[in-house]
């Protein structure tokens, strides 16, 4: 038996070591890999780690040879993700308002570990959290863990729903609220979904028959609750693509199929929310027009008026008299 209990985990250091210490820029030596592995006790001859390399390789590491004069370099020169991978997980963490600035430190030091150390201090250099927009709610992951519990034992989740108030008494002119004096919701959770950098439980009220959505890191004291989930036709066909290309900002409203008509310079603005799957009639004056089921809201009806005349509802009279009466409104706050 080997004095040192860790002599039978050598390779397991050995492994641990090119994953740490070597990429496609960074290599080690045999003396390198020897001196690691005596900081641990751990004694090894120069032929057995040639024979613990060459291991390693028929496990499916992708470790190179390479030489520098004289001196033979080992690298490990592929990764389950590529460092480009490895800064789009980061840049999505970091941009993320929903991600608690807690969270997104120790997110980004735990995706920095997928790659070399000296390629986790490249990218941590790009690393910028300080000083963006994020939640300061530390409960939304328990929340989140709540509501896949529920929908995946197809139970009801109850919960209180907060907004932000303006504070008229007291230090604090900001004040975090629940809504509808306290009620506590129970619902039907149906999914979880990421629009406009923010989570959303999509949940079906059974006494008001209809799909709602909820900012997650909104919601407070989230239970599992022993009631089963409702089931109707509707929402056992809920559709999550289709549900969230009719809803604008995560705003409901009633579901119409508006008929558009854009200018041909917005052909992108509509593939970007519609997808490239969209249907479109070019017509003859540089314009083209196109159908889809959208939720109108006060959101749908700006994101129309962003894009000023080069837009317009075609059909039907409900959409255009209720972006009408949403223009007048606007309008009568600067008369």
């Amino acid at each position: 038996m080997p004095k040192n209990p860790k002599q039978k985990q050598k390779l397991l250091y050995i492994m641990k070591f090119f994953l740490e210490k070597t990429d496609e820029e960074y290599g080690v030596t045999v003396a390198d890999i020897i001196d690691y592995l005596d900081e641990y006790g751990i004694t090894a001859e120069r032929k057995s780690i040639y024979n613990d390399i060459e291991c390693l390789r028929d496990f499916g590491m992708d470790i190179v040879k390479s030489k520098v004069g004289k001196i033979s370099l080992f690298s490990l020169v592929s990764r389950d993700f590529t460092l480009e991978e490895i800064k789009l997980l980061i840049d999505a963490v970091q941009s993320s308002k929903f991600i608690t600035l807690k969270k997104s430190r120790e997110l980004i030091r735990k995706i920095e570990t997928l790659t070399s150390e000296n390629q986790a201090k490249e990218l941590h250099r790009q690393v910028i959290v300080a000083n963006r927009v994020k939640n300061s709610n530390e409960e939304i992951y328990r929340n989140i863990d709540s509501i896949n519990r529920a929908i995946n034992k197809k139970r009801k989740i109850g919960f209180y729903y907060t907004q932000w108030a303006v504070s008229r008494s007291g230090a604090k002119k900001i004040t975090k609220v629940r809504r509808h004096d306290g009620m506590r919701y129970l619902l039907t959770p149906k999914a979880l979904t990421w629009d406009d950098e923010n989570y959303y439980l999509i949940a079906y009220d059974k006494e008001l028959d209809k799909l709602k959505h909820f900012r997650v890191d909104k919601m407070e004291s989230i239970s599992v609750e022993e009631e089963r989930a409702d089931s109707t036709k509707a929402v056992d066909k809920f559709d999550l693509a289709v549900y969230t290309k009719q809803v604008f900002g995560m705003y409901g409203g009633d579901t119409v199929n508006v008929k558009l008509r854009f200018d041909d310079s917005l052909i992108g603005v509509v593939i970007d929310r519609f997808s490239d799957k969209v249907f479109i009639q070019p017509m003859g004056d540089g314009s083209f027009t196109m159908s889809a089921e959208v939720m109108l809201s006060p959101q749908f009806y700006g994101w129309l008026f962003s894009f000023g005349d080069k837009v317009k509802i075609v059909s039907p009279k409900s959409a255009v008299n209720g972006f009408g009466k949403w223009l007048d409104s606007v309008k009568a706050q600067y008369e």
